[in-house]
């Protein structure tokens, strides 16, 4: 059973003869090269692989680059690194899984979308998508190279199809007591439960065919306060059109120096128009571009496509 959480928060419960193995999976939504190890005294354990700039983590040690994969008409294939972290060798499985976004940007297992036109709203890339390899293993502190392709048919309609490259640890064999030897054994507990973490982490794998569309909007600001709670402004991104919007939210003030708020890596997904967000006020923002009155600038900048480019701003009075 898969429970996906906000931005590709997922978990995996599954039962083994002794053992429960838990799977925990974020989007969420890491590849490049794997720098060279430090040095180390002899008995120390490797340093960890330096990361490149917006490589992503989840639980555990797992890292990917990029955090998003795009795969237009120019480019049918890409590329992902996946970087072990731990300073011990690990093992992986490596798929690729259909996930459907929710209005509060929750993702979840496609298969366990109730309504039939809200499945049918997500185009998936899971039927034409190939990649290799699919499982590996790897040292401590290293990287490997996972290379992504997809075959898209030539009567597939334009417009944009998208599934989940999902990376999950494969626990270590432990040579433990089988069920039937635990079953016969003299012990006072007798047989019991091991619970044996499994750790991933889940990108978006995004297929553009032909010219796509996108226009995005925002709307229905308000300010949410809670006594001794944090400040956040909340807001409702709208879409239309055939393409995903991707992006980054700024507040910013007249005359502040840095954003009053920001939160990065926002998307909204095609088979949703509208998508809730609550982007935090820094609690460091100076009094005055807090006060009544107050007229912020609320922008949603592009990442994807066009990276910088504004795709919907709105003004907002603090209350």
């Amino acid at each position: 059973m898969f429970i996906f959480g906000h931005r590709g928060l997922a978990a995996q419960l599954t039962p083994a003869a002794l053992a429960l193995s838990l799977a925990l999976t974020m989007p969420a939504d890491a590849l490049a090269q794997a720098a060279g190890q430090a040095e180390d005294a002899p008995d120390a354990p490797p340093a960890p692989a330096a990361l490149p700039a917006g490589a992503v983590g989840g639980m555990g040690d797992i890292n990917l680059f990029p955090k998003r994969v795009v795969i237009d008409e120019r480019t049918r294939i890409a590329s992902v690194g996946l970087y072990n972290r731990a300073a011990a060798a690990g093992e992986y499985e490596i798929t690729v899984s259909d996930m459907a976004m929710q209005r509060d940007g929750r993702l979840v297992e496609l298969a366990s979308v109730q309504d039939a036109a809200a499945r049918d709203a997500v185009h998936t890339a899971s039927g034409f998508l190939r990649w290799s390899p699919r499982h590996v293993a790897l040292p401590a502190s290293e990287a490997q190279m996972v290379r992504i392709m997809a075959r898209v048919p030539p009567e597939l309609p334009p417009g944009e199809y998208r599934s989940h490259f999902t990376v999950v640890s494969v626990p270590p064999e432990t040579g433990g007591t089988s069920i039937d030897e635990a079953a016969g054994a003299e012990t006072n507990n007798g047989i019991g439960v091991r619970i044996v973490p499994r750790f991933g982490i889940s990108i978006p794998v995004i297929v553009r065919v032909g010219e796509t569309t996108l226009n995005a909007g925002l709307k229905d600001l308000r300010l949410n306060t809670q006594p001794g709670g944090p400040t956040a402004l909340a807001l409702t991104i709208t879409r239309e059109g055939t393409r995903s919007a991707f992006g980054d939210i700024t507040i910013t003030a007249p005359g502040a120096k840095k954003p009053v708020a920001e939160i990065k890596g926002i998307g909204v997904y095609t088979e949703i128009a509208e998508r809730a967000v609550q982007v935090l006020i820094d609690p460091a923002t100076e009094p005055r571009f807090l006060a009544k009155g107050t007229r912020w600038t609320v922008s949603y900048v592009d990442d994807d496509m066009s990276p910088g480019k504004v795709l919907a701003r709105q003004e907002f009075i603090v209350p």
